[in-house]
């Protein structure tokens, strides 16, 4: 299966921030593929070395794993981003920018699950 999952939490609540990339952990280790892309502040967690410092109460932080999984995509929104003053080069390796046609074209797909956070 194939998940489109969208957020918008970021570092204002670390925890909510989290979620998405814990549902996308599971996910991958279930063998399912994942698009993730990272609206309004969420946007800031691409950025390396920020997730890092982000430390969920509850569950376990999973930004890392997620953005290091060769069956996960994660997409900055370009244009939060960019009101934020992050440059593509200011993000996690792999990481790149994107817009709502990306997610709407992942979410389309006929065997994908659009989730949103």
């Amino acid at each position: 299966m194939h998940y489109a999952i969208s957020t918008t939490w970021g570092p204002t609540d670390v925890t909510r921030a989290d979620i998405p990339f814990v549902f996308a952990a599971s996910a991958l280790q279930a063998g399912d593929t994942v698009f993730l892309m990272l609206f309004h502040d969420a946007a800031t967690i691409a950025v390396e070395g920020a997730h890092q410092k982000m430390i969920p109460f509850g569950p376990p932080p999973r930004f890392a794993e997620v953005f290091a999984h060769p069956n996960a995509q994660v997409m900055v929104c370009k244009p939060c981003a960019e009101l934020r003053g992050i440059t593509e080069s200011m993000l996690v390796a792999g990481v790149t920018f994107g817009g709502m046609n990306d997610f709407h074209a992942q979410a389309s797909r006929p065997d994908a699950k659009p989730i949103n956070f």
